[in-house]
């Protein structure tokens, strides 16, 4: 079966930046996307990130365009999710996820949360 997991969150203040990593174990075919997800207190759980795994294509919701990247170690079977410039409203729990779905909908705003393998979440909070 396929397991992820997500680490690297922590405590930082605006402006700051952290590095999330979610490593991945199990078979997954050329169709299959990473996506990373957050979850703010009150708020539905929405992508923020997706990579594909067939040519390593990345996409951006608004929200984090210009300030995330995200970048994948296939050696290690690795996804990486770079957050610089850091705002008090990136702070939410963070999920790594699969499945075959397009990144073009995992990063739109109503896209309704349907990957098939999730991680645990890492917690990052940023204060002002």
């Amino acid at each position: 079966d396929v397991q992820l997991q997500a680490s690297g969150g922590g405590l930082v203040q605006t402006g700051g930046s952290l590095r999330l990593s979610c490593a991945v174990s199990g078979f997954t075919s050329d169709d299959y996307v990473i996506g990373w997800f957050r979850q703010a207190p009150g708020k539905e759980r929405r992508g923020v990130s997706c990579i594909r795994k067939s040519d390593g294509s990345t996409y951006y919701a608004d929200s984090v365009k210009g300030r995330f990247t995200i970048s994948r170690d296939s050696a290690k079977n690795t996804v990486y999710l770079q957050m610089n410039s850091l705002k008090t409203e990136d702070t939410a729990v963070y999920y790594c996820a699969t499945d075959t779905v397009p990144c073009t909908e995992v990063v739109a705003a109503n896209y309704r949360i349907g990957m098939d393998y999730w991680g645990r979440g890492t917690q990052v909070t940023v204060s002002s």
